[in-house]
């Protein structure tokens, strides 16, 4: 494998826990140094343990330390580090922040500002992906100004209805209208968190497609300009829509639909002179789909698609932001298998509700085709001041049969005392014949918790 030419002798890692250890792996790996940043929450993390070295931001609320873009900076200006990687959430997807490495004299690992700003604006996406050709479901081309006017539109494109904040993402500001009513209270709603969460109240009404599911395609844009498909994830098991178990291939997706999925994201990603990682995602219901939104970033679930491809994404991420060649066969990427992706949280398995609490016993699963990316260990505590991830819990195996063979497993063998966490949810989801055949949508948790 190349490695990564001298302009990174160092890149700093803006994010925490499980994605932290995970991009310091892959740099490490290429020989890069890795420096960690770090709250005060998090002193004795994993991923500050692991880094070649580590930098207090401030106390433990992400907006005085992870969201504290002038703090990042200066991180990495104070340990030489020349590329900013900033994993997801956080600070990935901000525009600004991008704007600001740039004009800092560092090298930004991840897509332009430029194209996080046109792809972060869901009416703007919607609008530009259908300019390129790639389908978008019936809606709104422009914010809907009030109430009355979401009801006037909603008439002209249809019930059922989604409401979305147009700056959204991770389910908030979105809310399903059957009716006028609901869509009433569903469009107030939406806009009070548009305007709390995004700094936006933007509103944009979208035809929602019934037992639907949530398929993505991990797309990679190279300095020569080629943007590479490495497969589609199934990503419809989801709870409050947010996504909590991912597979590859999707068992929903024929071979004819996927090279039509596979060529629109390619087509997306070309219209908009995309570099680097990111994920083009869709709605697929039938052996039709429509574009629903693009992720400027690395992708929670990428592991799934290491798997089956053998293509490092990281290191690719890296590769491409230093102006370098890829150190795969974009050519001859073949996927290979079926994976899994199974979210471990700090949460109540039946209600999603966040549990933090000290782990007084850490014991991963192992074995071939198991792959484990955490981000804690024994004696870590998990606070209530961030995302409750443990772990991603991925399995790999030749056919999707062995594979949930594998996955079941895994849970049963991972074993965490202390806060409370979802493994039995995922022993449960594992059993569930609508899972286990492949025939499932986005509704599929609501079902099994409405099962007697």
């Amino acid at each position: 494998m190349c490695s990564v030419p001298d302009v990174f002798e160092t890149i700093l890692v803006a994010n925490r826990g499980e994605i932290a250890r995970r991009v310091i792996r892959s740099a490490q790996a290429l020989g890069v140094k890795a420096v960690a940043v770090y709250s005060e929450a998090d002193a004795k993390a994993l991923h500050v343990r692991e880094a070649d070295e580590a930098v207090l931001l401030g106390p433990a609320p992400a907006a005085e330390s992870y969201l504290d873009g002038v703090k990042v900076i200066e991180a990495a200006r104070q340990t030489g580090a020349q590329a900013i990687h900033p994993g997801y959430g956080f600070l990935a997807e901000n525009a600004a922040f991008a704007r600001a490495v740039v004009e800092a004299g560092l090298v930004w690992i991840g897509p332009s500002p430029d194209a996080i700003v046109a792809m972060g604006d869901k009416i703007n996406a919607r609008n530009l992906m259908s300019d390129a050709g790639v389908p978008v479901a019936g809606g709104t081309r422009e914010p809907v100004a009030d109430v009355d006017a979401a009801v006037d539109a909603a008439g002209a494109i249809g019930y059922p209805i989604m409401v979305k904040a147009s700056a959204g993402g991770g389910g908030i500001g979105m809310g399903l209208a059957a009716d006028e009513a609901a869509l009433r209270t569903a469009f107030e709603t939406a806009r009070t968190r548009a305007e709390r969460f995004f700094g936006s109240p933007a509103i944009l009404l979208e035809r929602f497609l019934p037992n639907a599911r949530h398929v993505e395609v991990q797309i990679l844009g190279l300095n020569d300009g080629t943007v590479v498909a490495l497969g589609e994830r199934d990503c419809s098991v989801q709870r409050r829509h947010q996504k909590v178990v991912e597979e590859t291939p999707s068992p929903g997706v024929s071979p004819a639909l996927r090279e039509r999925m596979l060529k629109a994201a390619v087509r997306a990603g070309e219209a908009i002179g995309y570099r680097n990682a990111g994920t083009v995602e869709c709605l697929v219901s039938g052996d039709d789909f429509v574009f629903l939104e693009m992720n400027t970033r690395l992708q929670v679930e990428h592991p799934i698609t290491e798997l089956v491809t053998g293509v490092d994404i990281v290191a690719e991420q890296l590769r491409v932001a230093a102006g370098e060649e890829p150190g795969f066969d974009p050519a001859g990427v073949v996927a290979e298998g079926c994976a899994i992706e199974m979210r471990v949280y700090a949460e109540d398995p039946k209600r999603f509700l966040p549990g933090p609490g000290e782990i007084t016993t850490w014991v991963e699963p192992t074995g071939e085709g198991v792959r484990v990316d955490s981000g804690y260990g024994d004696g870590d505590t998990v606070t209530p001041f961030y995302d409750p991830l443990l772990a991603k819990l991925c399995v790999w195996a030749p056919t999707r049969a062995e594979a949930l063979e594998r996955a079941r497993a895994a849970v049963a063998a991972f074993e965490i005392v202390g806060p409370k966490n979802n493994l039995a949810f995922h022993a449960e989801l594992l059993a569930y014949p609508e899972f286990v055949s492949g025939a499932y949508d986005t509704a599929i948790v609501d079902r099994m918790r409405a099962k007697p």
